[in-house]
């Protein structure tokens, strides 16, 4: 295997970052996940725009999107694979043991891992803790991610692949690694941007594309939604069929069926919408 590391391929084996690297010291650092298929990225465009979002969001520089696009299809080119993972990951580089950044510019890391197809459903779980709505961090994706690895690993110890968040004021937000849309009366909703929620990439072309509602949403939608499907790059959409203790049978439903098809057709004729 190989990746991508500040300006050339590089073996898995022999790539090294500074153990004084930022992203390991104190987080600092963001990251985009890309479905790739049979070498293909897909949307790599909007992941490239949101990481840029993210890197103003902590002050970094601007990533050199054109790097970032040579990087990727070395490493694809490097790694064939039916159905890839590629991570992109870009952090505040080099600094001193502290939250002060240093001098030494960011460290850009490209790699990709083989993956599956998920199953059309799947259970998830509501967790105590809550997403802050009004936090420094909120609407970038950093690698600032124990709290998401606490409650995956919640979720896994319940039968589940997913744990779901509420914000600070009760309201549906998030997954650890998703977004989440609830059908009410034949309608889709998902939470806004302003419940604290990441603006996903496969979240905004299904609310394009379907037509879905962004909506304040209480947490205990989940125990009255008809039906409930969650969103991620590589999950794409994905019913529910358990939240908590409720099952929800016939997952997927006819609405979310509909949306499943909706995003399969459209972005199979579009790999970069």
């Amino acid at each position: 295997m190989k990746l991508w590391l500040d300006g050339g391929l590089q073996d898995t084996e022999s790539a090294r970052v500074s153990v004084f690297d930022h992203g390991l010291t104190v987080g600092d650092g963001i990251f985009e996940t890309v479905k790739a298929t049979d070498g293909r990225t897909f949307a790599l465009t909007r992941h490239l725009n949101r990481l840029t979002r993210s890197a103003r969001g902590l002050g970094l520089p601007d990533p050199d999107h054109d790097e970032i696009r040579r990087a990727c299809t070395a490493v694809l080119e490097a790694n064939p694979m039916s159905l890839g993972r590629l991570r992109i990951t870009y952090t505040g580089g080099h600094g001193p043991l502290g939250s002060d950044r240093g001098e030494h510019g960011p460290t850009l890391v490209v790699a990709v891992g083989e993956t599956t197809r998920r199953p059309d459903s799947t259970s998830v779980i509501t967790v105590p803790w809550t997403r802050n709505e009004r936090g420094a961090l909120t609407g970038l994706k950093t690698t600032s991610y124990a709290e998401n690895v606490v409650a995956l690993a919640r979720a896994h110890q319940h039968g589940g692949s997913e744990a779901l968040f509420a914000n600070t004021v009760g309201r549906l937000c998030e997954g650890t690694g998703s977004n989440v849309f609830v059908v009410l009366d034949g309608e889709i909703h998902t939470p806004p941007v302003a419940s604290g929620c990441l603006a996903g990439i496969t979240r905004e072309l299904v609310v394009q594309w379907t037509g879905a509602k962004e909506t304040d949403l209480p947490l205990d939608v989940l125990e009255r939604a008809d039906e409930i499907f969650l969103t991620s790059t590589l999950r794409d959409v994905q019913a529910v069929h358990r939240v908590d203790a409720r099952e929800l049978p016939g997952a997927p439903g006819p609405v979310t069926a509909k949306a499943m098809r909706i995003f399969d057709e459209r972005s199979g004729q579009d790999q970069d919408p």
